[in-house]
């Protein structure tokens, strides 16, 4: 949400800016309901989270939320009337990108923050501490679960400081050029996980006869076998017994060493959070976004990072965002990121405004510029120091931007893959996603959705709508949070086992 925004309350609808086109509603309002302070009543009935015009609306018209365009009229729209599908509609049109105009120093805090992580001997810090096993292609996956598998609860109760035995599966490794942009996407993504402080060792599984071969992978991405970092191929060992077999030695050969860890207090700045959004709703842009924003605020402030992702969904706000780049290079990358998903959609006979889902619509958001203005907001207002590509190493301090889809797992895999110890998610529809092996912390839109979904959901924003908290006081709450679940507190999806089937690699180019 852009910063010049300050929601006004009413009894039942928000104007978010004065220069707004619509009003949003804050219950469901049936049609003849009188908007207090707007002389505007309803035309139609509204669901909450919809839009309703605050004026006589032409055809052509470019309506605005938060001050900024969210679509076009498709139709006259009376005052009061609903707006959504049947009458706004997406075009393009051009940004004013005014490269760095925002940008401003960051107030030091007024005192330091820490967190209890685990010290690596390489001085990384973890939020947890899991040891994985990662399959090089979809054909070893089987194998690579049933390694996983064996190490139960009642398994891994001798070495309590261990956090689990993780299988990372994909359904890719094969089929594709193996000198192509898809795979070294993959292998980049799959060292990001080999190399995350979050795993004290790794197993990594292969069949031996598919495009990924784990010798390639080792060495396009300077990984060396070790006694925490170990290659087995099915075939040479002898089949799926026999290479489960070696799999489960090779654990249980780790855990002795994994277990010897000890949390200590660190700095808030050993935090790199994974910003996301899923079952987006007409609040998200009101309450959780901008909760999260002042979060990450904090966390900034704090020295630590905060990433940004999904490509597609700032599409029609990176404008936003290049306002707040600290270089001319940094917002040009941006802006090629976004006019690559332009000819990328294009080449695939698709649109930009695929996106909003049809859950996003029924929780009143119409079009994808209108889901973008809302989502930048998880990003606060802190300077935009640095892009990257997918799945790239995070070593930037400070907000940042990491080129992925929109689809959730996709685009989390990317950033933990880049180095993300902390994964914050907002929701207005409802989402059950969890993150191993980085902690998944979900803050509802709404308290209605806190209180349907209260075993998945970590933060309730909903009072940012009634009036009973503010942004601030969530951004506390959710900081506050952070610190910790990074010091070893469950998180809801935790509590719930989640997070197994949650690394899903983007597939990019041909499959042949």
């Amino acid at each position: 949400m852009p910063s010049q925004t300050v929601p006004l309350i009413r009894a039942n609808a928000l104007r978010l800016h004065t220069a707004d086109d619509v009003l949003i509603a804050v219950r469901p309002l049936p049609a003849g309901t009188h908007i207090a302070g707007e002389d505007i009543t309803c035309r139609d009935a509204i669901p909450a989270g919809h839009k309703l015009a605050a004026r006589d609306l032409p055809k052509g018209h470019a309506v605005r939320r938060y001050n900024q365009i969210i679509g076009f009229a498709t139709a006259d729209i009376g005052a009061g009337a609903h707006v959504h599908s049947h009458n706004l509609g997406f075009e393009a049109f051009e940004r004013d990108y005014a490269i760095g105009a925002d940008v401003r120093t960051t107030a030091a805090p007024s005192s330091r923050a820490t967190f209890n992580g685990i010290r690596r001997a390489d001085g990384r810090i973890a939020t947890r501490n899991f040891i994985g096993v990662l399959a090089t292609v979809n054909c070893s996956a089987s194998v690579s679960r049933f390694v996983a598998r064996h190490f139960s609860r009642e398994v891994l109760a001798a070495w309590p400081n261990v956090d689990g035995v993780l299988a990372m599966t994909h359904g890719s490794g094969c089929g594709m050029d193996s000198a192509g942009e898809g795979m070294a996407l993959l292998r980049r993504t799959m060292a990001g996980y080999a190399r995350h402080p979050n795993f004290a060792g790794m197993v990594v599984i292969a069949l031996g006869c598919e495009a990924n071969q784990v010798t390639d992978l080792f060495s396009s991405q300077q990984l060396t076998e070790s006694g925490l970092l170990r290659p087995l191929v099915i075939q040479a060992a002898g089949g799926t017994r026999e290479c489960v077999a070696a799999g489960i030695a090779a654990v249980n050969e780790m855990l002795p060493q994994a277990n010897v860890v000890e949390r200590v207090a660190v700095p808030a700045s050993h935090l790199t959070v994974a910003l996301q959004c899923g079952g987006s709703d007409g609040y998200s842009g009101i309450t959780a976004n901008p909760a999260l924003g002042a979060a990450c605020d904090l966390l900034v402030a704090q020295g630590g990072t905060v990433v940004l992702a999904e490509t597609p969904e700032i599409y029609g706000a990176e404008h936003l965002l290049t306002r707040r780049a600290v270089s001319a290079d940094v917002a040009a990358r941006l802006i090629a990121r976004i006019r690559w998903w332009e000819d990328y959609t294009a080449r695939n006979r698709g649109s930009m405004d695929n996106n909003p889902t049809p859950g996003n619509k029924a929780g009143g958001l119409t079009t994808i510029l209108e889901k973008s203005l809302g989502a930048v907001a998880k990003g606060g207002t802190t300077n935009l120091v640095e892009v990257y590509e997918y799945a790239e190493p995070i070593t930037a301090k400070g907000f940042v931007f990491m080129d992925s889809p929109g689809y959730d797992p996709v685009s989390i895999t990317g950033e933990v893959a880049g180095g993300a110890n902390l994964v914050a998610f907002t929701t207005g529809r409802g989402s059950v996603y969890g993150c191993k092996p980085a902690p998944s912390i979900k803050i509802a839109t709404n308290t209605a959705l806190y209180q349907r979904l209260r075993d998945d959901m970590d933060v309730d924003a909903g009072g940012i709508l009634d009036g009973s908290a503010t942004v601030a006081q969530k951004g506390q709450e959710i900081f506050d949070l952070w610190l910790r679940v990074a010091s070893g507190e469950q998180s809801r999806s935790e509590a719930l086992g989640i997070g197994d089937e949650e690394f899903v690699p983007w597939q990019i180019g041909a499959v042949m």
